[in-house]
């Protein structure tokens, strides 16, 4: 490292250094293994709203000490940006030496935004849902639901995906394109209840909204099936979501947090966490006929678990562009 320079890593240059989803799996989990034996700094993400609605742009500051990662994520989400033909995800990470502190990296986050997030609800469904889980159900099929795919392809023995999208189109795109890389049978949904029921995972990747349109109601969900709520509890009844027998977060604090904020207003009780099933402080799955669920909201540490290895397979590779300091 050359202390006057740090790497500039756009979102090309981020995919191409070739991190695998089996790998950032494997970071993620690490990660949350540290964070349940209390091994990781996180505060709660502060935001600001510019535009107001359901506008966010968020900091996300986390430290891990066993993986030698300290940064922070920028990270904006604008639900009318896809009106725009923008994304609705979009932002800057910027990774620092956690020996001297001194900036190493600034890449574009969106890649790593879509891939972390489907491994932390692999690594969630790893302890919750049943082995043999084969359909999978996603409701929005965006960059999100693209990356659960390819996460819970490599957990799971899927043959069937059940999808569905509010946007004309886009479920059929999506089911074109997962058949081509994954040999997946994909069928599009008609309705949002052919995405839950009869599914063994269940993901909604729609916007995150602050008063949740609540589709999926009590009775959609089998028993047995497991829950991934990638938009906080937008997509979900409170009594569908109480019909679970474990109910579970990525990190209790933030989603307290959120409470405050307006959001997660009719949720069950908390279960655990990832890093005290992680841990096995905490059980997962129990029984073949349990529901289980999980609200993992994105945090900071899943980030800066995936960052290290990004800027130093970029190292390796040469990819990316210095600027001086």
């Amino acid at each position: 490292m050359q202390t006057n320079q740090l790497l500039y890593l756009s979102q090309a240059d981020v995919a191409a250094v070739g991190l695998t989803m089996a790998e950032i799996i494997a970071a993620v989990e690490t990660a949350f293994r540290e964070k349940g034996n209390g091994r990781v700094e996180m505060p709660p993400k502060p935001g600001i709203h510019p535009g107001g609605g359901d506008n966010f742009i968020h900091a996300m500051p986390a430290y891990i000490g066993a993986m030698k990662s300290a940064g922070v994520k920028w990270v904006s989400g604008f639900p009318n940006n896809q009106k725009r033909g923008l994304p609705y995800i979009t932002g800057l990470l910027i990774l620092n030496d956690t020996e001297t502190g001194l900036p190493l990296a600034v890449m574009d986050c969106v890649w790593i935004t879509a891939m972390r997030t489907a491994a932390a609800t692999a690594v969630a469904a790893r302890y919750l849902a049943r082995p043999d889980s084969a359909v999978m159900g996603i409701l929005g099929c965006g960059v999100q639901g693209r990356s659960h795919v390819a996460a819970l392809n490599e957990l799971f023995p899927l043959q069937r995906i059940m999808a569905y999208d509010t946007g004309a189109g886009n479920a059929q795109r999506f089911a074109e394109e997962m058949n081509g890389r994954f040999g997946l049978e994909v069928v599009v949904a008609d309705t949002p209840r052919q995405a839950v029921t009869g599914c063994d995972l269940v993901v909604t990747a729609g916007p995150i909204m602050k008063k949740p349109h609540q589709t999926i109601v009590a009775g959609w969900l089998d028993e047995g099936a497991f829950a991934s709520l990638v938009d906080f509890d937008s997509y979900w009844h409170p009594g569908a979501m109480k019909e679970a027998a474990k109910f579970c977060t990525d990190d209790v604090p933030q989603l307290r947090h959120y409470q405050a904020a307006g959001y997660f207003r009719g949720i069950p009780a908390i279960h655990a966490d990832l890093g005290a099933l992680a841990t096995g402080q905490k059980p997962g799955r129990e029984s073949e006929t349990e529901r289980t669920m999980t609200a993992n909201l994105g945090l900071a540490m899943d980030d800066m678990a995936v960052a290290p290895l990004i800027y130093r397979r970029a190292v390796e590779k040469g990819v990316g562009t210095w600027l001086p300091l």
